[in-house]
């Protein structure tokens, strides 16, 4: 198995919790594109990459031994959280929405036969995506809004254990919110009970969303104590949580944060399309071909060298039918000719 967990925190800020030796992240302040971060998680796990990423903050690491799992958690509705200082964190520029859709792509195409283990969830839009053997391992787990309110009630819940402070059981905000973190408890519990899954050679993929913290800054406000208690609890249950996958996957594992306070909308997507066509108007006024991509050096070989292969050997083939002589050299003149002697 694959281990690489991503722990997306809204804000702008990538951090590093938990990271192998074969995976080496350097110590710096370097920005990192919004949109590259999948990019990262590819990279890190031994995939390529259709666009080469000039990043320096992940170097080569080693390329024989890969991390066994990757997984993303996104917090949404805070720029930073108070993690702790043993980890490496980025800055992060345009901030814009991205999914681990491309890596997982990767692994179903790499690995298709091993059946690796990829969950996609998003608990506060009932989104959940299950592939291989994430499915038998994870068919238990609370996906909806009304099996996460029920699982909370139940008597091995966190609210057993977790200190609420000024957080309520009463309010419905408040329970979303303790839903998520039940989410990465059970996800961790129930991964323990297959544990020979996070020990066989395919990678698995982890990608989690949370915005319960965000809707808590929307009730109470962001300079309520009720976020302030709820930021440091999912604080606490994220560090144990990484903690818990990083041993699961006995230490082969990279746990990452990605920090954003809030996605750019869709119109400024919008807006960059726009400013894109009118710079290639100005910037290409002759109406040139887009250049070509990695890929045509590679294409351009294999036809150039199987058009002169096929040629050749239709120059070889037409010269000895031109100089073959039907008596001796053909089968068919020789065996008529014998049969005509006979007669």
């Amino acid at each position: 198995s694959f281990f690489c967990l991503f722990l997306g925190v809204c804000g702008d800020e990538f951090s590093v919790l938990r990271s192998p030796q074969s995976v080496v992240f350097r110590d710096g302040s370097w920005p990192i594109p919004g949109e590259r971060i999948p990019d990262v998680a590819a990279l890190s796990m031994g995939f390529s990459v259709e666009d080469d990423l000039s990043w320096p903050g992940l170097a080569v690491g080693d390329l024989f031994h890969r991390p066994r799992a990757t997984v993303l958690v996104t917090v949404k509705g805070v720029d930073k959280l108070a993690l702790p200082v043993k980890g490496i964190s980025y800055p992060i520029e345009n901030a814009v929405p991205f999914s681990l859709d491309s890596v997982a792509n990767a692994i179903h195409t790499l690995f298709s036969e091993e059946t690796p283990v990829v969950l996609q969830l998003a608990p506060s839009e009932e989104r959940v995506y299950m592939v291989g053997k994430a499915n038998s391992v994870f068919e238990d787990l609370s996906v909806t809004l009304r099996q996460l309110r029920n699982r909370l009630f139940q008597d091995n819940s966190i609210l057993s254990s977790l200190p609420l402070n000024s957080l309520s059981r009463n309010n419905e905000v408040d329970l979303l919110f303790l839903s998520e973190l039940q989410v990465l408890h059970d996800i961790a519990s129930l991964l323990s009970r297959h544990k020979h899954l996070a020990k066989d050679h395919s990678p698995d993929l982890y990608s989690l969303e949370l915005a319960g913290l965000e809707e808590v800054g929307k009730r109470y406000g962001e300079d309520s104590q009720q976020f302030k208690d709820a930021s440091q609890i999912l604080v606490d249950s994220l560090q144990k949580f990484a903690d818990e996958m990083f041993n699961l996957y006995s230490g082969n594992a990279v746990v990452e944060v990605v920090a954003v306070k809030t996605f750019n909308s869709p119109l400024m997507r919008k807006t960059r399309s726009i400013l894109q066509s009118s710079q290639s108007e100005t910037e290409n006024p002759y109406n040139l071909a887009y250049p070509y991509n990695y890929n045509y050096s590679v294409i351009f070989n294999i036809i150039l060298w199987m058009m002169i292969g096929l040629a050749l050997a239709v120059i070889v083939i037409s010269y000895n039918l031109w100089n073959m002589d039907p008596g001796y050299d053909s089968i068919i003149y020789r065996m008529t000719n014998q049969k005509i002697r006979m007669d």
